[in-house]
């Protein structure tokens, strides 16, 4: 894959390897969210030698440094997009297509900050997870019915 090296991103997660480097790039390519399984494909089909696990390791290490979102699909997989910057966001999520929408989540952010505090809590995390079926999705089946 050719482009530039980005090497902070991976700089993040450790020893910035040339493994790393490629499936951050592939990863920051990728229009939307996407599976290690499936951008192990990718990068096999590309003649890029990146095995599976580390595909996953990186992945993961980059979700934990703030670098990637990760939503599950339907069947409980994970799914990674790029995050260029450390700013948390939530998708909404076509469970037909895969088509994500960021939406405003402030309201959830409050809440969750609300809760914590009211429980005496520090650093909470949340997941929140919202899915549906995109219009277009909802056009092609009423066309089959």
């Amino acid at each position: 894959m050719n482009g530039t090296t980005p090497r902070p991103e991976v700089e993040l997660i450790g020893r910035a390897t040339q493994q790393r480097t490629t499936v951050l790039r592939a990863l920051i390519a990728t229009d939307g969210f996407v599976s290690a399984q499936v951008l192990h494909a990718r990068l096999i089909s590309d003649e890029e030698r990146v095995g599976l696990s580390t595909i996953y390791r990186t992945l993961t290490a980059l979700a934990e440094a703030g670098r990637a979102d990760v939503v599950r699909d339907p069947g409980g997989e994970r799914q990674f997009r790029y995050r260029p910057g450390a700013d948390h966001r939530h998708y909404l999520i076509c469970r037909q297509c895969g088509l994500s929408l960021p939406v405003d989540s402030a309201p959830v952010e409050t809440w969750a900050d609300q809760v914590g505090e009211e429980a005496d809590f520090a650093d909470v995390v949340h997941t929140v997870e919202l899915t549906g079926t995109c219009a277009t999705c909802r056009a092609e089946a009423r066309e089959h019915t």
